[in-house]
């Protein structure tokens, strides 16, 4: 049987609702990967790491710039960074505000995918118009 609790710790900064099991607990910020998510997680955590060592970022640094509580931030960041656990959408995204990249780039199977997500990214509007326009010239017609 299942238990909703409300759990606010020392080294939780918010109240975070944990849903517990026979299985052990787990936070909605912080959720426990399976075994069929963690090749996503795996790209997520390994271009997290990247970006955060590009920009000369430790994990507690990251982890306080989008308002994890200093006392946990390295962990976090840490099991983010190994696929031990997947951050909620809302992190995710402060994630990449915090590291100047789209969202979309933790999340690209393909590397080269991701890598022109980042191009683009840096772009001013007018510049990404650009470049949508040229690849609409390039690509092959969609099918229906």
């Amino acid at each position: 049987m299942f238990l909703i609790e409300i759990v606010y710790g020392r080294f939780c900064r918010d109240f975070c609702y944990t849903e517990r099991n026979n299985s052990g607990a787990f936070c909605h910020e912080n959720r426990n990967v399976s075994n069929s998510q963690q090749s996503s997680m795996h790209v997520f955590g390994r271009r997290l790491r990247a970006r955060r060592l590009a920009l000369g970022l430790s994990q507690e640094a990251l982890g306080v710039a989008i308002g994890i509580d200093e006392s946990c931030s390295r962990t976090r960041i840490s099991r983010y960074e190994t696929g031990n656990s997947e951050p909620a959408l809302a992190i995710s995204r402060s994630l990449a505000k915090a590291l100047a990249v789209p969202l979309g780039y933790f999340y690209c199977d393909d590397d080269l995918d991701a890598e022109a997500l980042l191009l683009i990214h840096g772009m001013s509007d007018d510049q990404r118009c650009r470049v949508v326009e040229i690849l609409r010239g390039c690509a092959p017609p969609m099918k229906d």
